[in-house]
């Protein structure tokens, strides 16, 4: 008899601990760890799964912070419905489609080694197009290293491998399409009406990108009265994922912000103290490129060029365009 109750006394102990005590007790596997390092929701979980020694050179870099609001990311991903799925066992690590053009990508484990406290897990990647796969013969294959470190798995290693065969028709045939619209760039080619098309570095372009900066300033000018012009191109970033600010403002698009733009040098100057004023603009080839003119504007909106390629003679004694 009391061995009886002995035993019932086992089973009721071993069967009414709680699911969340045995889901604990169960070790995490190296593949569990590599998911929840890159795809978890809560907060901290790309930090966790990174060895100590990298943590603290990142600490001290002051890098840290960057990455523990990664998981603010993959929240957004999950709040604006991004149809993606991970999987911890199987063939498929994960799958993820874009309902807007079609597209579909899946990661799949191609192999996973474990030796002692290490966890190779060797990925490609596959692409799909309306349910038909896309053959693209450089797609990289990945593998992640996950070494155990105070009983948690951590990311230790990446290897990259990218296959490259030149004698692949598609690949072949992907280098031939690229060269062609390259050099159909370079042609100023006629539309229907007859009117030439400029090329990429001409000056109608040149004049174009004077005039979205100057319109940019305008309204930055308006928006940040406190700070009125800016003589930071990278403050008119349209790259952003907060909302606009003084730093950037979504005003133009990134490459234009990057200063250089059709074989062109974009460049803010004059604003003085805030709330600046004034402000003014110049363009004019960089190295690589000679024989091109300047040009020059300012607040007043009117732009000016010189053949000379200099910017203070474009200032003083440029032409005014129409």
């Amino acid at each position: 008899m009391m061995m009886r109750k002995i035993l019932c006394s086992l089973v009721l102990m071993i069967f009414g601990l709680p699911s969340s005590w045995a889901q604990q007790t169960t070790p995490q596997t190296g593949r569990q760890a590599l998911l929840e390092m890159f795809f978890s929701q809560e907060a901290g979980t790309l930090v966790k799964h990174l060895p100590q020694v990298t943590r603290t050179a990142l600490e001290q870099a002051g890098a840290l912070a960057n990455l523990e609001g990664y998981s603010m990311l993959v929240s957004q991903m999950h709040s604006q419905h991004q149809n993606f799925q991970t999987f911890e066992t199987g063939p498929v690590l994960l799958s993820g489609e874009d309902p807007k053009t079609g597209q579909k990508v899946e990661i799949t484990v191609i192999s996973d080694r474990m030796r002692g406290d290490r966890d190779d897990i060797g990925l490609s990647f596959l692409m799909y197009k309306d349910g038909q796969p896309q053959r693209t013969p450089y797609m990289p294959e990945m593998v992640f290293t996950m070494a155990q470190e105070a009983q948690i798995w951590k990311l230790n290693e990446i290897t990259l491998t990218i296959h490259l065969p030149l004698a692949d028709p598609d690949l072949l045939k992907a280098f031939m399409e690229n060269m062609k619209k390259q050099a159909a760039a370079k042609v100023t080619m006629t539309q229907g009406s007859g009117t030439p098309v400029p090329p990429a570095g001409s000056d109608d372009n040149i004049v174009s990108a004077m005039k979205t900066i100057l319109a940019a300033e305008t309204t930055y000018a308006a928006t940040y009265s406190a700070i009125g012009y800016t003589c930071t191109l990278s403050d008119l970033d349209g790259f952003g994922g907060n909302g606009p600010n003084e730093h950037q403002a979504m005003l133009i698009n990134s490459g234009l912000a990057s200063g250089r733009r059709y074989g062109y040098v974009f460049t803010l100057s004059g604003c003085g103290v805030s709330p600046a004023a004034r402000f003014r603009l110049t363009a004019v080839p960089n190295s690589n490129v000679f024989g091109r003119k300047a040009f020059c504007a300012d607040q007043s909106g009117v732009i000016r060029t010189s053949s000379d390629a200099n910017p203070a003679m474009c200032e003083t004694t440029g032409v005014a365009l129409k």
